[in-house]
This record gives structure tokens, C-alpha cells and sequence, in this order.
């Protein structure tokens, strides 16, 4: 009796230990699945006409007043050769406000309409008004003081060339529970960017973590509703880009936690071109360990 007793008890523990068993495996596949199409859907934002960093063809700063724009090498902006007219226009800069006058013999369009002269800039315009030329678009930007033409080409190279990214095998163990530290609404971080230029940022999370018994702590800046963390570890000696990588999360939930997925951690835009202007992790963000997960050093890389 006790024997056919201790067999039915194994075969239930056996059973219970084979379904823990699938329902990990199961997780497990879940969880690759969702990384590998974040990571998908990741690819297809760099590629992006409207918005992507693949497609930028230059960024040109401007000075104070008349700034002309054109093929031709005598202009102050130089767009590449054979994709634009040798005189497009003149953008003047006064006051932080920047207007467009089209070349009486160069079409130029915004939102496809013909333009002549069009005020594209001021700090009360909600978004950039994209001028556009053949496949080129371009807006202005303002970093610090200094105010910039940023361009596209809707048919870059760069893009059909692309082939994606290298990355670390997923992991789980990379996706990290971290404990969040509320500092002060008006506490501000220094930030800066490959400019050289500094930017007092909000930051009033400090992310708590813990990796082998040891616990690390990353400031955060607010992005929206996420939190955004720009951080560097010791991968980016060899395996992963040199100037850090990027990291969202959730803000915290009513436990005051949020999740840390490594797995999810990319290059910075001047990763794949020389027209960005990324900022760079802060000193207290540079963690003195490897974080084996998410997206590695890009072969074409700056």
C-alpha cells in the first residue's frame, strides 16, 4: 500500500516539476519573442523617412543673418551635388527666428505647397516647418545657442545598405527590478553633448539596482512618459559603442519600482551618422561593470 502510495506521489511531483518546467519554457519563448520583435520594430524606426537617423545627409550651422543655400560651392550651406539647384535661397537667422526665401528659379515646397518666403523658425512655432527640394527635406534645430539646418536625403544610401544591428544573445537576467529613489521635482542633472555643450536636465529619479549581490544606481531624465537613462559600462571598450548607449523605462509603478531591461539597450544616434548631436552619459552613470545585453558597436559606425 505504502508503495503504491510513494508512486503516486512521485508521478504528482513529477508531473508538477514537468509543468513548472514547460511554463518557464514557455516564458522564456514568450519573453525572446517580445524582445526580438522590440528589436524589429527598432530597426524600422532608424529607417524611417520622416524621422529615422539613417537618412540624415548633413548639418550645417548657422550665423547670424543671410545664409545662402545651394549646390554651388560659393554658398554658405553646401547641399551635395547632382540632389539639389546651385541656388535654393537664403535662410536669414535674427533673433533666434529663421526665414526661408526661395530662389525665384528653385521650387521649394512645405508641406506641398510652393513657398517664395516663410518665416520656418521661432521658439513659438510648436514644430519645425520641413522644407523640401527633389528627395532632400531639411528643418532647423537649436542646440544651446547655436541654431542649425538639419538634412535629409529620402533616397541615402546609407538606408538600403543597412543590414541591422549586432547584438548580445536576450537575456533575462538583464531585465533587472530596480527600486526607484525619488530625489526632487527640481533636481537637475548636467548633461553634455558631443557638441561640448552643457544642458541642465530634470532628473528626479535615481534607479536602484541590483547584479550579483552588488547594488548600482543610474539618474534618470525624464522623456515623456518614460524615464530615459543615458549610461556606459565596460562593454564600450570593444563590444559596444565607445560614448555609452541608451536605456528606457517605465516610470515607477505603485510600489515605487520600474524594470530595468538591458536587453532593450541601444546605440545612440551618432552611432550610425555624423549629423547627430547626442548627449553623453554623466560621470555617476558610468557603471564599472559589463552589461553583456542589448545592442552592440555598429560596424559603420562613427
Amino acid at each position: 500500500m505504502k508503495s503504491h502510495i510513494y508512486t503516486a506521489l512521485t508521478a504528482v511531483l513529477l508531473l508538477s516539476a514537468a509543468c513548472l518546467s514547460s511554463q518557464q519554457e514557455s516564458s522564456t519563448t514568450n519573453y525572446t519573442d517580445e524582445i526580438h520583435q522590440w528589436h524589429s520594430e527598432r530597426i524600422e524606426s532608424l529607417k524611417k523617412k520622416e524621422d529615422g537617423w539613417l537618412n540624415l545627409a548633413g548639418l550645417f550651422w548657422l550665423h547670424e543673418g543671410k545664409n545662402s543655400v545651394g549646390a554651388d560651392e560659393r554658398n554658405q550651406i553646401v547641399f551635395p551635388k547632382g540632389k539639389a539647384a546651385d541656388r535654393l535661397g537664403i535662410l536669414m537667422l535674427e533673433n533666434g527666428r529663421v526665414r526661408f526665401t526661395a530662389d525665384p528659379k528653385a521650387t521649394v515646397t512645405a508641406d506641398g505647397v510652393r513657398i517664395t518666403d516663410s518665416l520656418i523658425f521661432s521658439q513659438e512655432q510648436k514644430k519645425p516647418v520641413i522644407l523640401a527640394h527633389g528627395s532632400l527635406r531639411w528643418f532647423i534645430i537649436k542646440r544651446g545657442n547655436k541654431y542649425g539646418v538639419r538634412l535629409r536625403d529620402l533616397e541615402h544610401p546609407a538606408v538600403k545598405s543597412f543590414t541591422g544591428i549586432a547584438r548580445y544573445d536576450i537575456d533575462p537576467r538583464w531585465r533587472l527590478r530596480a527600486r526607484v529613489e525619488p530625489v526632487s521635482d527640481t533636481h537637475q542633472i548636467a548633461i553634455t553633448d558631443v557638441l561640448g555643450q552643457v544642458s541642465y536636465q530634470p532628473s528626479p529619479d535615481t534607479l536602484v539596482f541590483d547584479w550579483q549581490g552588488k547594488n548600482y544606481r543610474l539618474d534618470a531624465v525624464e522623456s515623456g512618459d518614460k524615464l530615459f537613462i543615458l549610461f556606459a559600462d565596460e562593454t564600450n571598450k570593444k563590444q559596444t559603442y565607445a560614448a555609452g548607449r541608451f536605456l528606457y523605462a517605465d516610470k515607477p509603478d505603485s510600489t515605487g519600482h520600474t524594470i530595468l531591461d538591458f536587453n532593450k539597450a541601444i546605440n545612440p544616434p551618432c552611432a550610425f551618422t555624423e549629423f547627430a548631436t547626442c548627449p553623453l552619459p554623466p560621470p555617476q552613470n558610468r557603471l564599472p561593470i559589463a552589461i553583456k545585453a542589448g545592442e552592440k558597436r555598429y560596424s559603420k559606425g562613427y
